[in-house]
């Protein structure tokens, strides 16, 4: 069987790609998907619809998060376990927004976060299969629930 896995969540760092290294490296049978995540891209998904209200921050926020949804929606609902990454730096309402989502269709979901932000996110957590503080804990569990 050939996984999806949906990344979700802070795109400041090299995350994604640890992930990706990682289960390449033991030859996992995986196929990685993700929300947009060029942060002046997703930001713009909605530009092409025309011109904003006069409240633009709002509107032009409202339109891209519209047509983002069309993507990321679609890739929740096709994924075999999603990973679901909280960064210190910013605040991922976006990534909660997709754990709720897992949560809802009974899509499992791995969350992983540092020690520090363990309370903001215990009803994240609590919903989550497994909480990694490192993008290895998270190959290790794919590699343990994919090759065992």
């Amino acid at each position: 069987m050939n996984w999806t896995v949906y990344l979700s969540g802070e795109i400041h760092t090299d995350w994604r790609e640890q992930i990706i290294a990682g289960c390449a490296e033991y030859k996992l049978p995986v196929t990685f998907t993700s929300a947009v995540t060029n942060h002046a891209a997703s930001d713009a998904a909605g530009d092409m619809l025309g011109p904003d209200h006069p409240a633009e921050g709002f509107w032009r926020d409202h339109k891209s998060a519209k047509v983002n949804a069309i993507r990321t929606q679609n890739l929740v609902q096709k994924c075999d376990i999603a990973v679901i990454r909280f960064g210190d730096q910013y605040k991922q309402w976006n990534a909660a927004f997709d754990a709720g989502m897992c949560a809802a269709l009974g899509k499992p979901y791995i969350t992983l976060h540092d020690e520090n932000i363990i309370h903001p996110l215990k009803e994240v957590d609590g919903a989550s299969m497994a909480w990694a503080t490192t993008p290895e804990q998270v190959v290790d569990v794919l590699r343990y629930v994919i090759s065992a």
